[in-house]
């Protein structure tokens, strides 16, 4: 045979932003051999007329760390047609960790990443398999996985391993930050795509500390990035905090020589500090104006979290919530019902320029057993109708229900308006989906067919060449992933066939598939007819063509940004 695949008739949409074409894509031994014209036999042809085939999607901002050691699938994100992922952003991470500090880190996930610690602790079993960085991209090899996967180095899971628990409490010394860019050293010669580190107020970890990162003074920040300014290699994914804003950015990139990208730029959270996201997206324009590599990461969709009051997510950053992060679950019951606290949490909503005193009120309750003609309706309407206080309802029903008693609330991006304007700047990327966090609060691994379905066929706001490089090209490039998210011959055959009439992604669904039989919300896509990783099929018609437990997983951990 000429090709092992050959996909016919199709819209070439190449990645670079360029006018797609008619032609066929031939592809052999892993590689795309063909391009426009494809004469001669395949194994297998897939039939691509009046669909756009494009190259697989690069998703910049997840955090599968941990569940890419029992799920090599990596589900959700091949089902959008993602076929490379990065993990290890904002700083977290599964290495390097000593085996007493496993249980530290599976709570700080569970806190800051809405991740279970009984389906960490059950996923990732008694012995883990490695304890450093490189230990743990060696067993991500050795393991294999369906799609690709680049590695952040951690700020969190780094402090841990060299401080213990002061790193929750202390600056580190001289010596102690020594060893720690000894480590990110290490951690880029094993092939780290960067390093990645947080400060963000609503990063609350074990028994209520700040993660870790945010206790890390400036001086060791800088000393840490310092390490990748000496390899000049990698990038820097910060996700933005006090002490670590558009003033830190500049001076990072000058003595470090590297690319920094943000999280996040979003419509109404004031996630990058008090002031509108224009203003933000100026102080991002003037950074870049100026010659520093900074690169602002947005989302497409709306940031809507599903929480209950078991784990408030939303809320530990808060003073008032101080008392629930430190308690366990029985005390937490006896500190929701006393007016003491309600009245504290009245007064926080109540505070002017707090987003969440606008968006609790309008929160609909999703999930009530006890009462569950109240499920699909606002706080605020059945406060309203049962003559009482937004909090006390929401509290009163949360107790009712052991805590379990869900709240879907909107967080930022609802103005489609100025999630245009920040979708087309020139300087932004496309990220923050937290594919494999947050599993039981949000699901935005579906970005992807999101943005195609409702940004380029239903609002026409974006071409398909446009909406294809945003989701390709622009984030490889600004993670510096230097053989994916272009199709040309070759390049690793990573490809997407897609139905522009029929793609998008489902509403959300609650599945108890994780370990553990714990919950996640899912999307199912439509539209994505098949997805190819390294030349193999991996699925087609929405279902998996191979058997992680039978088969060699085609996907590639990408040292540095690219596959060896």
């Amino acid at each position: 045979m000429d090709y092992d695949i050959k996909i016919t008739g199709g819209t070439i949409v190449d990645g670079s932003g360029k006018a797609g074409y008619a032609g066929d894509v031939g592809i052999k031994d892993g590689r795309i051999v063909a391009l426009g014209s494809a004469p001669g036999k395949a194994a297998k042809t897939i039939d691509a007329a009046g669909k756009v085939v494009s190259p697989g999607f690069v998703d910049i901002h997840t955090h599968y760390d941990a569940q890419i050691m029992w799920d090599k699938m990596l589900s959700i994100s091949p089902w959008h047609g993602v076929t490379t992922v990065v993990v290890g952003n904002c700083g977290f991470g599964i290495a390097p960790t000593r085996k007493d500090h496993r249980l530290l880190i599976a709570e700080t996930l569970e806190s800051v990443e809405g991740m279970s610690v009984e389906a960490l602790k059950t996923g990732l079993g008694e012995e883990w398999g490695f304890e450093t960085f490189p230990e743990y991209l060696d067993a991500i090899e050795k393991g294999g996985t369906a799609i690709n996967i680049g590695v952040l180095f951690g700020h969190t899971p780094l402090r841990l391993y060299v401080m213990g628990e002061d790193a929750t409490e202390r600056e580190a010394t001289p010596e102690e930050i020594a060893e720690m860019r000894r480590l990110v050293a290490e951690a880029i010669d094993a092939g780290a795509i960067g390093f990645a580190t947080s400060k963000a107020r609503t990063h609350v970890g074990f028994r209520g500390k700040p993660v870790p990162s945010r206790v890390a003074s400036h001086d060791e920040v800088m000393e840490l990035m310092g390490a990748l300014g000496e390899a000049q290699k990698g990038m820097i994914q910060i996700t933005i905090g006090k002490g670590l804003s558009y003033d830190q950015f500049a001076e990072i990139t000058e003595k470090t020589g590297r690319r920094i990208s943000w999280t996040a730029l979003l419509a109404g959270a004031q996630i990058a500090g008090p002031g509108s996201y224009k203003d933000q997206l100026r102080r991002s324009e003037e950074l870049i104006a100026s010659g520093h590599d900074v690169v602002p990461q947005v989302t497409c969709r709306p940031l809507n979290f599903e929480f209950n009051f078991k784990a408030p997510f939303l809320f530990e950053s808060a003073k008032a919530f101080n008392v629930i992060s430190r308690a366990e679950i029985p005390e937490r019951k006896e500190i929701y019902a006393s007016r003491e606290f309600r009245d504290s949490f009245r007064e926080m909503l109540a505070k002017p320029g707090n987003n969440l005193g606008s968006a609790f009120p309008v929160a609909t309750i999703s999930y009530c057993p006890s009462d569950t003609s109240v499920e699909e309706r606002t706080i605020q309407d059945v406060a309203d109708e049962r003559g009482m206080d937004v909090v006390d309802l929401a509290l009163d029903l949360a107790l009712a229900n052991d805590l379990e008693t869900r709240f879907r609330m909107p967080v930022a991006n609802a103005d489609e308006e100025a999630v245009e304007e920040l979708l087309k700047h020139p300087e932004t990327v496309l990220g923050l989906s937290d594919a494999g966090a947050h599993a039981s609060q949000l699901c935005d691994a579906c970005f992807s067919t999101y943005l195609l379905g409702r940004w380029v066929r239903e609002k026409g706001v974006l071409t398909v060449e446009e909406a294809i490089r945003m989701l390709t090209s622009r984030p490889a490039e600004v993670f510096g992933i230097t053989d994916r998210g272009l199709l040309a011959e070759g390049r690793p055959a990573d490809v997407v066939v897609i139905d522009l009439d029929k793609v998008g992604a489902s509403s959300l669904k609650r599945v108890y598939d994780l370990p553990a039989g714990e919950d996640r919300l899912i999307s199912e896509a439509a539209g994505i007819d098949a997805v190819v990783v390294n030349g193999t099929l991996l699925r087609e018609d929405n279902v998996d063509q191979i058997d992680p437990a039978a088969q060699k997983l085609p996907g590639r951990l990408l040292r540095n940004g690219a596959a060896a």
